[in-house]
């Protein structure tokens, strides 16, 4: 079966090389670290001991698991100063804001293709002594190479979300006598899974994980420490404060799609509040461009973040600054093309709105403005982040809409009522601070499949 897979995956490949060239040359997607992904230039690019110890293989595939990564990642390299610790991603996003945030690692590699040949190349630069895998991405030849050199693979903060389940269940009615089996015996080959929520832990052992090896560890993300304050962030508060621009919206997250949704929700909002100023933020770089296509088809004067009078992050262009360093007053959108900043952002925004959520896709992060004490504003499609979205809408410090005209009613009515939206979003902080520990209990799991000698290096003077 595993060479079946391979065959499907390669002639998957292979149909898909037009749609990869295309995406490559407008967006620079796919071909970014192709000679990593196959496991070619692991060596000559990361120079590393030839007499290393057994290296971490800390796995985040983009900037959600990169930034729920970072407090396991700080832990590990503290308490195992002596080994190499390897972060892998999958998309340059990831990448990029993992050298960023994890600047610690002595390497920052792409995940390889899961295909033998590349899979074996990583393993023998990694060497690791223990593969950590963040959320649940299973890759047959990955974890079957694992268990060949006996490493462990621990998933933390697992998480199958119902509609994954169904497309398996849908799977399995079709050809359920083949591929049953062959997922079961794939679920069987990790360590363990700490799931995020006793509902994923249910959905994994009903696909074939072994019962005894799933357990409930609950949500990294919880544990997320509130960004530093960013130029960005500091600029923007003076601008709308000293300007007369509040409130200041901030909709983060957004994908492919939404931005149109997002500026009609926009529209709504400004009926009452006419000078407020929206700040954009889409998911992914290659959605930069179409965002400002469409800010611009609704006759709005826009400033990309690249346009600022700030430090420019690695991913803007050269800044072209308004003329007094001001946000005119015939700007009402501020597009955030960059990766990182967004975080920092939420801190001084009246209202938000988390992405991902008015079109199917599952939704995205609300816990980044919780914890500043925001009320997250989302859609009908939060899927992914379900039971967090429930727990916090049933505590009154969620919202969650049917429409994007329903969104710019939402925002109407929080600033309306000033005690209320304070009330709500001092219940948001406290659930944050209520659930943190995720980190805590994961690294106890890590630490128990790690030998013992590595165990001694915590007692070192750079453990904490």
């Amino acid at each position: 079966m595993y060479f079946l897979y391979s065959v499907l995956t390669a002639v998957a490949a292979v149909l898909l090389v037009p749609y990869w060239i295309v995406q490559g040359l407008r967006h620079g997607k796919y071909f970014s670290g192709l000679r990593e992904r196959l496991g070619i230039t692991y060596a000559s690019i990361y120079k590393l001991p030839a007499d290393r110890m057994d290296s971490i293989w800390l796995h985040a595939v983009s900037v959600g698991e990169v930034l729920s990564a970072v407090g396991l990642a700080r832990r590990l390299k503290d308490q195992y100063p002596d080994r190499p610790l390897i972060v892998s991603t999958t998309t340059a996003t990831g990448r990029k804001l993992a050298r960023e945030r994890i600047p610690f690692a002595d390497a920052i590699i792409y995940f390889p293709l899961d295909w033998s040949f590349a899979v074996r190349r990583a393993f023998r630069f990694v060497r690791p002594a223990l593969v950590v895998i963040l959320e649940t991405e299973i890759w047959p030849n990955f974890l079957r190479a694992a268990a060949r050199d006996h490493v462990p693979v621990l998933f933390v903060g697992g998480r199958l979300s119902p509609r994954s389940f169904a497309r398996y269940q849908k799977w399995f009615a079709v050809l359920g006598l083949v591929l049953r089996p062959f997922i079961a015996r794939v679920l069987s080959q990790p360590a363990a899974f700490l799931m995020q929520t006793e509902e994923d832990a249910a959905r994994l052992r009903a696909l074939g994980a072994p019962p005894e090896r799933v357990s409930v560890n609950g949500n990294l993300k919880y544990d997320l420490n509130p960004p530093a304050d960013s130029p960005l962030a500091a600029w923007l508060e003076t601008q709308v404060t000293e300007r007369n621009r509040r409130p200041l919206v901030v909709a983060g997250s957004v994908v492919a799609g939404e931005e149109p949704l997002v500026l009609i929700a926009f529209g709504v909002f400004q009926g009452d509040h006419a000078r407020s100023l929206l700040v954009l933020a889409p998911r992914k770089p290659e959605c930069f461009d179409a965002a400002a296509e469409f800010i611009d088809e609704s006759h709005r004067k826009f400033l990309r973040r690249s346009q600022l009078p700030l430090p420019a992050p690695a991913s803007a262009a050269h800044p072209i600054a308004p003329a007094d360093g001001a946000v005119p007053d015939d700007v009402s959108v501020i597009l955030l093309d960059s990766i990182g900043e967004l975080a920092s952002l939420y801190r001084v925004a009246d209202v938000v709105f988390v992405g991902g959520s008015l079109v199917p896709a599952g939704g995205h992060n609300i816990l980044e403005p919780a914890a500043f004490g925001k009320i997250p504003i989302v859609g009908p499609h939060t899927e992914n982040f379900a039971e967090i979205t429930s727990r916090f809408a049933a505590a009154g410090a969620a919202i969650q809409t049917h429409s994007p005209e329903d969104v710019g009613v939402a925002w109407i009515h929080l600033l309306r009522n000033p005690a209320r939206m304070q009330a709500c979003g001092e219940v948001a902080k406290r659930l944050v601070e209520e659930n943190r520990g995720a980190t805590d209990r994961a690294f106890a799991a890590i630490a128990s499949y790690l030998p013992p000698r590595a165990v001694a290096a915590a007692a070192s003077p750079h453990g904490k």
